[in-house]
């Protein structure tokens, strides 16, 4: 498998890096794509530039053109696109008809292309369920415009990734449209209130009769981490109903069964609470050491992350036998007075507390109990994460993670994640800030100096 990319080291720690060849090029480089698709039969096509604001229709076009043709030149057999359901006989809104447009550009060159329709896609990463997700989360009450009313038919992410593989084995889907969807067909209203049911919280839903899309967008740009300039698109696009009408799709994939929505948002909300957040290969490389950010607070995929770094004049050995003590006897460098404070406090409204400490000393494993933490992963040298169980309005990571560095010495980077619980979990979150922003700072120059000490210490399991 080939993986094109504009900058590879955006990939940096996907653990399936060294098992696919990673090209670099840009679709709107026309020049970048011919050695890119060199000896490829079947080329997928993922792309949208909707997050670079206006001209976005212009650019998406642009960039499918160039493919296409670079793909004919290339000799590729096939392609297979994601595009967006929505009847083409009815008044779609500019997103909408953007991603059939885009799908009809991809075939002016000549190549078959399968080209999938699809509505809201279940699962994080998703900007419009994640729109879902955060107004749901944030809002007891939701202000919403009639388009709460709006018929769609969601897919989960898997279901979706069983049609674009399956597509490879199935050549009689070439040339065709193929609409694909989940098992129900609900209104947007509907989805929202089935989120909130899978996550435990109360919600009602209040429509009122004018909310124009630029207000709406406005309004998810305050409550959420979604800008005004990708929400507006996808708002304006919640007029259109996005069913499926044709079912070809039961007859090329039969083996395929949607799932409903009740069971994709429930795999959604599994993958957040088991703790898959996102680590340092979202981050572009650090070069020197005027590129380091001290501190960076942003959000992403419905977590807060508040992440910070440091340059250690010490091996990323060193540094991580450093990491491995933290807790327990030796506590946490800085402000132990605090944790202490907080461990109390858990332990008040029935915690764990700090009272379990740690199993060893220095050496860690999965499923460790460190203090109030759990260790949810260890990369030996290179990372420590640990999951919060005291008790807190959502749920909590802390990770470490140390990088070599050209010329010697070491980048450690401290990232706090919290997915925050409703209203609760946003206040939690934000009443700590100035406390965690000494703390936390505390503690990375903290680590950051002992590793680089002679004598630290080295080795371990």
């Amino acid at each position: 498998m080939r993986v094109l990319v504009r900058d590879p080291l955006r990939l940096r720690g996907r653990e399936w890096a060294d098992r696919v060849e990673i090209v670099t090029g840009d679709v709107l480089r026309p020049e970048t794509l011919g050695a890119a698709l060199e000896g490829v039969g079947v080329a997928y096509y993922l792309v949208h530039s909707m997050a670079g604001g206006e001209g976005y229709l212009e650019r998406d076009l642009a960039a499918a053109r160039a493919f296409g043709h670079a793909a004919a030149e290339a000799g590729v057999r096939r392609l297979v696109y994601l595009g967006g359901l929505g009847d083409p006989g009815a008044d779609l809104s500019h997103h909408l008809r953007s991603r059939q447009e885009t799908g009809r550009a991809l075939r002016e060159a000549g190549v078959p292309v399968t080209e999938f329709r699809a509505a809201v896609v279940v699962g994080s990463g998703s900007i419009s369920f994640e729109m879902i997700r955060y107004l749901t989360e944030r809002l007891p009450v939701m202000v919403c415009p009639q388009w709460v009313y709006t018929r769609v038919q969601p897919i989960a992410v898997d279901d979706l990734l069983h049609y674009l593989v399956a597509a490879l084995d199935v050549p009689a889907s070439a040339g065709s449209v193929v609409e694909i969807g989940g098992a129900d067909v609900l209104t947007y209203g509907e989805m929202m209130l089935g989120y909130a049911d899978a996550r435990g919280l109360r919600r009602r839903l209040q429509p009122v009769p004018v909310l124009t899309p630029t207000l709406s967008s406005y309004w998810v740009h305050l409550v959420t981490p979604i800008p005004s300039q990708i929400a507006r698109p996808l708002i304006e696009g919640l007029r259109n109903e996005t069913v499926v009408r044709d079912h070809r799709a039961r007859d090329l994939f039969p083996q395929i069964h949607p799932v409903g929505y009740a069971t994709a948002v429930r795999a959604a909300v599994a993958s957040l609470e088991t703790g898959e957040v996102e680590t340092s290969w979202s981050d572009a490389l650090v070069t020197s050491g005027g590129d380091v950010q001290p501190r960076v607070l942003t959000s992403l995929e419905g977590k807060l992350i508040e992440r910070r770094q440091a340059l250690v004049q010490a091996t990323p050995a060193e540094t991580f036998a450093v990491i491995r003590t933290l807790g327990g006897r030796r506590g946490y460098r800085s402000w132990d007075w605090a944790w202490e404070l907080r461990g109390g406090a858990d332990r008040l409204v029935g915690g764990v507390g700090l009272r379990r400490g740690r199993r060893h000393p220095s050496d860690l494993r999965v499923g460790d109990a460190l203090d109030f933490w759990r260790v949810e992963a260890v990369e030996p040298d290179r990372l420590l994460r640990l999951r919060a169980e005291m008790k807190v309005p959502g749920a909590a990571w802390l990770q470490f993670e140390v990088l070599p560095r050209d010329g010697g010495g070491t980048l450690l980077v401290q990232t706090a994640y919290f997915a925050p619980r409703g209203v609760p979990g946003l206040a939690y979150w934000y009443a700590l800030l100035p406390a965690h922003s000494r703390i936390f700072s505390g503690m990375i120059a903290a680590l950051a100096a002992e590793a680089g000490r002679p004598g630290a210490p080295v080795g371990g399991r």
